[in-house]
């Protein structure tokens, strides 16, 4: 799916939407690259709950990252924790092309990417209590006050990503704008499945490599946050079915 194909399907009245618009050049390694490779790692889209372990072909903690850019995160991750599997959702063909090409100089068989909007994966392909990990790094923070209602860790979404954890698992989203960390850090402390891992923000995580944009932010003085939330165990008492019928009417 392309960049406008992607847009056209989730752009709905409701509907909150995980990406932006923008025209982004496809280099020739990017797009030979995703060509070559999206066959065997890419993941298609369906309506329907997608087997995980059979889709990488093992049974292995599960991590998920919405929104991986140009992948270079993502696959530094992959390639520290082997033990573990990644599914990267990404809907900007530059970005996927990068990281296509990233999994195959680092010889990775522990990544797998969707191309796809992440709302409707998470609804339909994603099964409750699946998930060991997900991962929200540097979303686009809409800075302008009339676009934060854009902004895509909002309480309906946040709902559906507590509900693909599994008990224990962990929703770790870093910012370097700090008026969206607090939108963050406020709007994740009102999950009923989700307990904060630190009294407010959490240091940064050693599995989370600085980027370079990052490193380069925080020698001039900027500041990074980031937000480690954890599904609370079982025995905690789950939302009515009505209400989380609710929530998931608000991602229609």
């Amino acid at each position: 799916m392309d960049d406008q194909q992607a847009d056209r399907r989730v752009d709905r009245p409701g509907h909150i939407r995980s990406f932006v618009r923008r025209q982004g050049r496809v280099s020739a390694a990017q797009q030979r690259y995703r060509e070559q490779m999206m066959g065997s790692i890419g993941v298609p889209y369906v309506a329907e709950r997608v087997d995980l372990d059979a889709l990488f072909g093992r049974s292995a903690p599960q991590i998920l990252e919405i929104g991986f850019g140009m992948g270079e995160t993502s696959a530094a991750i992959a390639a520290r924790h082997p033990e573990q599997d990644y599914l990267g959702i990404e809907v900007h063909t530059p970005g996927v092309g990068s990281l296509c090409k990233l999994i195959a100089e680092m010889g990775l068989t522990n990544q797998r990417i969707i191309q796809h909007d992440a709302v409707e994966v998470l609804r339909e392909m994603i099964a409750p209590a699946t998930l060991a990990g997900i991962h929200v790094f540097f979303p686009d923070p809409w800075p302008k006050k009339r676009h934060h209602k854009r902004r895509l860790l909002q309480p309906a979404l946040v709902s559906l990503l507590a509900s693909r954890l599994r008990p224990g698992g962990y929703l770790h989203s870093a910012t370097d704008w700090q008026d969206y960390a607090e939108q963050m850090l406020a709007v994740l402390s009102s999950e009923a499945l989700l307990e904060n891992t630190a009294p407010g923000f959490a240091p940064r995580p050693d599995y989370r490599p600085q980027t370079k944009f990052e490193q380069r932010g925080l020698r001039l003085g900027h500041g990074v946050w980031d937000v480690v939330f954890r599904r609370r165990p079982e025995n905690v008492p789950p939302r009515s079915l009505e209400a989380e019928n609710d929530r998931q009417d608000q991602l229609a």
